[in-house]
């Protein structure tokens, strides 16, 4: 056991510097938790993407949430996202019948993302999309964004905020459709492509 000396000056040596986490692997993910639509339900759709950091390169540990209006352009008031036991505080799973129109997903080792949910219906003014929060290594606040989905383009060209976005950037907030009827979307933190993040005050 060292012992000091209050009565002689002590060098401090400084800590490295280093960034907030991500310590995402606990407590956070839960087991079906990019299963937003109910199960079986007809009109599922399916999300995915990639996250990428300023290199290009893949992040094995992002982690995004993900929420949206339901078909009618309705914002669920259901509970059931993410049920616990009352006596153990495990995780229960969903409901599976309710549509709460939020999820959490984290990237796998490629970086990749999926989520299952129902295309969400317009509100007001603005075309469909889906509410991205975007958490990531390096990143001391987390990032918000939107996922539009293509199919109505009288709807997207009257799009309040995307009216505002560079045209130029405009489509790193639009999902592109795979031959397979799934929606991707990629979202990259800085660099050439960079994703349009949004700031809320």
């Amino acid at each position: 056991m060292t012992k000091i000396d209050p009565s002689r000056p002590q060098t401090v040596l400084p800590t490295p510097s280093h960034t907030v986490g991500p310590f995402y692997g606990h407590a956070l993910p839960f087991p079906g938790g990019g299963d937003i639509a109910p199960l079986g339900h007809p009109d599922a759709i399916t999300l995915h993407g990639y996250v990428y950091d300023g290199e290009g390169s893949p992040l094995p540990d992002a982690f995004l949430e993900l929420w949206g209006a339901d078909p009618d352009g309705e914002l669920s008031r259901v509970d059931g996202s993410m049920r616990r036991d009352p006596a153990s505080g495990g995780f229960l799973g969903r409901n599976g019948v309710e549509f709460t129109g939020w999820g959490r997903v984290q990237t796998d080792a490629d970086g990749h993302w999926s989520a299952r949910t129902l295309r969400p219906g317009a509100r007001g003014r603005s075309a469909p999309y889906v509410s991205v929060c975007v958490f990531a290594r390096g990143l001391l606040v987390h990032l918000f964004t939107r996922i539009y989905l293509p199919g109505d383009e009288a709807a997207l060209a009257a799009d309040p905020l995307l009216r505002r976005v560079d045209p130029a950037r405009r489509d790193t907030l639009i999902a592109t459709r795979d031959r397979s009827g799934t929606y991707r979307f990629d979202i990259r933190l800085q660099g050439e492509g960079e994703t349009v993040f949004l700031e809320f005050q």
